[in-house]
């Protein structure tokens, strides 16, 4: 009679696709899956009598037996959303999720992130708690200017990034009754810059405790990503088991996911056709004024503050643009803003006049001596004219009155 002793913590599988157990016990207790559902003991023997008898070769791993490794209890948002971009791609879309801290069972993983203490891209192992581990995208990648280091967010999305940004570019396409065929490699390039950039650089930077500036804040932000995804854990007074874990981790991952298509479409589908109407812009800004400092959308408003400051440096734009024109739709009025010294930022290259600020109307038209103003905003970032006329006037005075 053959029998089995289990006097350790371990993780198996089988050779065969649809059969997948666990075991995570006492000596001599068995605990075994079948899909996720437990199975009596007497077939949990029978198979592993059956396969081990079998002369056959194991069969080729495939997605469906692929097993992703993190750590278990309290999860955060840089392996949530590590898992989440693994599962993007054809490898992983299909592999199993274990939770543990138990190396027995996380040798036996794939892939491992977050959790294991090894950073090793050729073996699959992606931990960055290591006392020695201090890479940065710009250290594994020295054409990228990033400097944070990495969580393990950040280490997938260094190897797999790009994969599962054109994976994603695809399905947008196809969704959109566009052709897959059509993202090239360069809009793929592009765009894994920007997610980085505004997304993953955020979670690098929150789990390995980097503030953004040395200052006191001068208020809380409390609704970052990775603020709803600890707040999806359970609470410290709340029931907590590893099946409860397991299914806030999942929602934390559909979290993060929905987040993750989110940048990803408005920069397939918003922010990147808004590049050659920006450029278009920028080269005929002398048609606008002779300084070349203003700037029109004559048709709409694209989106424009990351394109203007990223074309001025790659056309060569030596006296720098302060203001875009653009019309405001809904109101069938004209809009003049200000460009601000950076995207994040709410300190402007060159601010509307302090004596326009926070005045409307009739009342504004006889300050500045130009008809039909609507407003300037209290903090002179964006004002109004009911006409083209008017706004470029706008922007000309205030030129004028800066020299």
């Amino acid at each position: 009679m053959l029998t089995f002793q289990f006097t350790r913590n371990i993780l198996k599988r089988t050779p065969v696709t649809s059969f997948l157990f666990y075991v995570d016990t006492k000596p001599g207790v068995v605990q075994h899956k079948f899909n996720g559902s437990h199975i009596p003991q007497s077939i949990f023997v029978k198979q592993k009598q059956r396969l081990m008898s079998s002369r056959s070769p194991p069969l080729k791993k495939t997605c469906f037996n692929m097993i992703i490794g993190t750590h278990n209890g309290t999860f955060h948002c840089d392996e949530v959303c590590a898992i989440w971009m693994l599962k993007q791609i054809p490898k992983y879309k299909d592999a199993k999720v274990v939770r543990s801290r138990s190396s027995d069972i996380l040798a036996d993983c794939d892939i491992v992130v977050d959790v294991g203490a090894v950073f090793d891209h050729s073996k699959c192992r992606y931990d960055h708690h290591q006392k020695e581990f201090t890479e940065t995208f710009n250290s594994l990648d020295s054409t990228k200017p990033w400097t944070t280091k990495l969580s393990s967010a950040g280490l997938i999305y260094v190897f797999y990034g790009e994969e599962v940004i054109r994976t994603l570019m695809e399905k947008i396409a196809t969704d959109n009754s566009l052709d897959a065929t059509s993202v090239s490699q360069e809009q793929v390039r592009i765009i894994y810059s920007k997610v980085y950039e505004n997304l993953i650089e955020e979670i690098d930077a929150v789990d390995n405790g980097i503030s953004q500036s040395d200052d006191v804040p001068r208020y809380v932000v409390s609704t970052t990503l990775g603020k709803r995804v600890g707040n999806l854990n359970p609470r410290w007074n709340e029931e907590s088991n590893d099946d409860i874990l397991l299914k806030r981790f999942e929602k934390a991952m559909a979290l993060v996911g929905a987040e993750f298509m989110d940048r990803v479409t408005y920069y397939q589908l918003g922010w990147l056709p808004a590049h050659n109407i920006v450029k278009e812009a920028i080269e005929k800004r002398f048609e606008i004024h002779s300084s070349g400092e203003i700037i029109c959308f004559p048709n709409v408003a694209a989106p424009w503050k990351d394109h203007v400051m990223s074309l001025e440096k790659e056309l060569n734009v030596e006296t720098s643009i302060k203001y875009v024109l653009y019309p405001d739709v809904a109101n069938s009025k004209w809009r003049v803003q200000c460009v601000p010294i950076r995207n994040d930022s709410f300190v402007n290259r060159l601010s509307l006049p302090e004596k326009w600020r926070g005045v409307r109307d009739t009342e504004l038209s006889n300050l500045t001596g130009i008809a039909d103003c609507v407003f300037v905003h209290a903090n002179g970032f964006i004002g109004g004219n009911a006409t083209y006329e008017g706004v470029l006037k706008m922007a000309t005075e205030s030129l004028r009155q800066a020299n």
